[in-house]
């Protein structure tokens, strides 16, 4: 029997020896693992959102934790972006989005990409199971919230991140996590978020040419060609405030001192403009245009009376009655009860800017400033398109020369297309026509046609790109206002990683900061 006790205690230690040298011996300690249990992530991207440390482990304040922890918590805390021991396919479709958030006129760093970079970086070089899981949670939370931030500035724009797009409906404002969500549920991530865009035209076609630009060598002038990458910059940001809803609108760019006419993303119509000067500019706007007036009468504004007209009425007051300034430039007076007035009993002498009682109209045919065609539309600022008085003035290059209206250089032709077939029945009369027989008629469109006047500096015209003057001064303040934001979050991004890196190692069971081994 002893023999037999002995055989059996030398087979047994055998199979001990055997699994531990196959099993646990200390090289399989260090070895990466293929894949980690879900709750042990799950649990970590809890405990860093809703914890009593939370907000303190993370690379750096997140941008909206609540919107992050929300969009967790409606996924009980399982991961959005890691699939196994690291980042999945759209993990890795995220990050790369996030990386080329210059392409649309946006920073990396406002998304956390040099942290981000830094913890998929490790998560490629795992070393314990726990440290491991930990990055992974970080990765998760991280980029969801870099994600959420950047549709939000897609939709948006970074300076009125809260203030609701045009495109957004009254009472149903733009979620990012859920519009997040929904592209991670999406065939293609990218495609999906990236719908979160201004769709019209004019957006599109610049982002796709700054896209195009970056990737461009800076030739002789690389400060030159990163100026005109940070204009493309600018002018998305605005888009991305005034974006235009709707496949057919008419579209007035100051600076571009140009009428355009979209429908269904071409340009169906186009003219040159003249618009207000600095010291008056012509405002930005939202409108339509419902109806106009061939051969309109004119109410003067009360402004341009005194400042321009009664210099002339007391002037002329010193002279023989035969000389009649309103008759000789077609104007008529009138009281505040809008009765006719005679302008030769008046005491000129004694009229002022401030005690100016009267209301002066200019009736339609030659010399009215209106000319023969204007197109008025509601508006706070008194603003109407209309024919121009003087055609030659067209030919300048500058055009910022009137006092907040717009001229148009072919005003029938913008009124042919707003009949559309109608043209034909209402019988549009030509200029000559026009002038021959000055009769006010006014017409009304069936359909009315939204007007949008907007300040962009650049625009793809006919596939070319083209950069106008920043006419207003406008774009000066908004760059700097701009690039105080990116230096912020670069300046923010760069502490981060050097205090990362400096930071002493922690035990592999504690949460260390990205790029730290664990």
């Amino acid at each position: 029997m002893r023999p037999l006790k002995s055989m059996l205690l030398a087979a047994s230690l055998t199979t001990i020896l055997f699994g531990l040298s196959s099993a646990d011996r200390p090289a399989a300690l260090s070895a990466p693992a293929t894949n980690y249990p879900t709750d042990s992530l799950t649990t970590r991207i809890k405990t860093l959102l809703t914890g009593p440390t939370a907000g303190q482990v993370l690379p750096m304040t997140l941008a909206d934790g609540a919107a992050v922890q929300a969009f967790y918590a409606k996924r009980t805390y399982s991961a959005a972006w890691c699939e196994g021991a690291g980042t999945g396919a759209k993990g890795r479709a995220a990050l790369a989005l996030l990386a080329r958030a210059g392409d649309y006129g946006l920073t990396p760093a406002l998304y956390h990409v040099p942290q981000l970079t830094a913890l998929a970086d490790s998560l490629a070089h795992p070393a314990t199971a726990a440290g491991q899981v930990a990055r992974m949670a970080r990765f998760e939370v991280l980029l969801t919230d870099g994600v959420v931030q950047f549709a939000l500035h897609l939709r948006r724009g970074q300076l009125h991140a809260f203030t609701p797009s045009p495109l957004e409906k009254a009472g149903v404002p733009f979620r990012p996590t859920v519009w997040v969500a929904r592209a991670l549920a999406a065939p293609s991530f990218t495609a999906a978020l990236l719908r979160c865009q201004p769709p019209q035209r004019e957006y599109r076609e610049l982002q796709q040419a700054l896209a195009r630009w970056r990737r461009q060598p800076g030739g002789r002038n690389p400060a030159a060609h990163k100026r005109r990458a940070q204009q493309m910059a600018l002018t998305l940001e605005r888009w991305r405030w005034a974006a235009i809803p709707g496949s057919e609108y008419l579209l007035v760019n100051l600076p571009a001192y140009r009428l355009e006419v979209v429908r269904k993303g071409r340009v169906r119509l186009s003219q040159r403009i003249i618009i207000g000067r600095p010291g008056q500019p012509t405002p930005t706007l939202n409108s339509r245009i419902t109806s106009f007036t061939i051969a309109p009468e004119w109410n003067v504004p009360r402004s341009v009376a005194v400042r321009h007209i009664l210099p002339y009425l007391k002037a002329n007051a010193r002279y023989s009655p035969e000389q009649d300034f309103l008759a000789n430039n077609n104007y008529r007076l009138f009281d505040a009860q809008g009765r006719p007035v005679n302008q030769a009993s008046v005491n000129w002498q004694a009229i002022t800017a401030q005690n100016f009682p009267y209301t002066i109209r200019q009736s339609p045919g030659c010399g009215n400033l209106l000319g023969n065609i204007i197109f008025r539309f509601p508006n706070p600022y008194g603003l109407y398109l209309s024919d121009a008085p003087e055609p030659k003035r067209f030919s300048n290059q500058y055009r910022a020369l009137e006092e907040g209206c717009v001229h148009l250089e072919r005003p029938m032709h913008l009124a042919a297309y707003l009949l559309g077939p109608d043209s034909t029945s209402a019988a549009l009369p030509t200029e000559a026509q026009c002038e021959a027989n000055p009769q006010p008629r006014t017409i009304f469109l069936k359909r009315p046609l939204p007007l949008h006047v907007r300040y962009a500096t650049c625009a793809v015209e006919a596939g070319r790109l083209r950069f106008y003057p920043d006419v207003y001064g406008q774009d000066a303040t908004l760059r700097r206002q701009l690039l105080n934001m990116q230096t912020a979050a670069q300046r923010s991004a760069q502490a981060s990683l050097t205090q990362r890196r400096s930071a002493p190692a922690k035990g592999a069971g504690d949460t260390a900061l990205a790029g730290q081994r664990e």
